[in-house]
């Protein structure tokens, strides 16, 4: 698997590299913007996963996802020094699929990689039942059973939780549930309108509404479905 690795400190970068082609991973390095931007425009179909660093002599590695994820649904991982909400949010807004604050162990970043392949292994189309503790989706059919038992949800009702299924433990912001939710029905969704679809889903689907099990809320940054 391919590894583009996107970092302006050649210190770090060089320990990044060959921890990762030590774990049987090839890399791709690039240590600014420009170079980087190259690399997505000609190689973004051979690459796997991306890694950012936040903060690039000539650019940004949110400039950086953006330019991936209009080209290709290759999973993003953000390098950042700065751990605060409003930084994770912009990277989540955009795409992003986890990020890692400096300093890091080597272990600790290996591990957030594989887990973020292992999840879009999981969202492969293949999968025509997916299940969700006690709820089951079937796609092909086009519904939703609870303990065996059908749930009757509506069209919206049913494309907000295919989205949530279709990112297994992915945290979702209320920004990229909207986007997606537009791109697929075609309606107008306001962010009021997406709390009470939440809510709907959550009282048809959830044994106990007010402590949810399937969706769950990640204060501060949206919701997520699965560990």
């Amino acid at each position: 698997m391919n590894i583009l690795l996107v970092e302006d400190d050649r210190t770090i970068a060089s320990g990044l590299e060959y921890s990762l082609q030590q774990d049987q991973f090839s890399t791709i390095l690039c240590y600014d913007f420009t170079s980087a931007k190259k690399v997505i425009e000609g190689q973004i179909h051979n690459i796997s996963l991306c890694l950012f660093d936040l903060s690039l002599p000539d650019g940004s590695g949110y400039e950086l996802c953006q330019l991936v994820k209009k080209r290709s649904d290759v999973p993003v991982i953000f390098l950042t020094a700065v751990d605060d909400e409003v930084n994770v949010v912009m990277g989540l807004d955009m795409g992003a699929d986890d990020y890692i604050t400096k300093p890091f162990r080597i272990r600790e970043l290996l591990s957030r990689i594989k887990s973020v392949l292992r999840r879009y292994q999981k969202q492969m189309p293949s999968h025509t039942i997916i299940e969700l503790k006690n709820v089951r989706i079937n796609t092909l059919e086009g519904k939703v059973y609870k303990n065996g038992e059908e749930v009757l949800v509506t069209a919206l009702e049913y494309r907000l939780l295919l989205i949530f299924a279709n990112h297994i433990g992915q945290v979702l912001s209320r920004n990229q549930l909207l986007e997606q939710i537009w791109d697929v029905a075609g309606d107008f969704v306001n962010d009021n309108t997406l709390t009470v679809y939440i809510k709907r889903l959550r009282e048809k689907l959830e044994d106990d509404p007010q402590q949810p099990l399937i969706i769950k809320t990640i204060r501060g940054l949206g919701y997520k479905v699965g560990d």
